[in-house]
């Protein structure tokens, strides 16, 4: 994977081949900033980064200047890459090593952005806790997006708080916000 734009742009980042991860595509992760691009000034707001895996998207928008990105995994192998990598590079970046859905449940973590890249393998009906958790626990800030990425198979349309969704190859993000 490599980092696409800002102060560490083309910088490689190899992860260990053990990890238990599928990372964003470049093409999808490079589609995904240019409508963040768009709508945020990456030094103004807060991330929080849920199945972060690699950390592959919390190290995008360190480089574009976020200074206050959160990464929740419950891999210890990933949380401990993460911390590795942030720390060579000097990136702002914490890390919290839990399951996901105990965090968001117990949190009050509100950020402009979160970002769950769950697995593919989920269920539909876990793919749907993680918006009624942001917004039953209100843990995006106003005008703040939510952004879910699944595989084509899955449809995220009918979920409250949904507001559109794009494709990219076999990659969808879907984008939820406070209606």
């Amino acid at each position: 994977m490599r980092i696409i734009s800002g102060l560490y742009k083309s910088r490689k980042i190899v992860a260990p081949k053990n990890l238990p991860v599928r990372p964003t595509t470049d093409m999808a992760k490079e589609s995904l900033f240019n409508i963040i691009n768009n709508l945020y000034y990456f030094d103004d707001i807060s991330i929080l980064d849920l199945f972060s895996g690699t950390g592959n998207i919390s190290y995008e928008f360190a480089s574009r200047g976020t200074e206050q990105i959160t990464c929740v995994d419950q891999d210890f192998g990933c949380i401990k890459f993460i911390n590795q990598t942030a720390e060579a590079f000097k990136m702002p970046i914490q890390t919290i090593k839990s399951d996901v859905f105990k965090f968001l449940e117990k949190s009050n973590l509100q950020s402009n952005i979160i970002f769950a890249d769950p697995p593919y393998s989920f269920t539909d009906e876990q793919f749907y806790k993680i918006p009624e958790l942001v917004f039953q626990n209100n843990l995006l800030l106003e005008e703040g997006l939510l952004i879910v990425e699944h595989s084509k198979h899955t449809d995220l349309s009918k979920l409250e708080n949904f507001s559109y969704s794009k494709s990219y190859g076999g990659n969808m993000f879907s984008f939820f916000e406070i209606l």
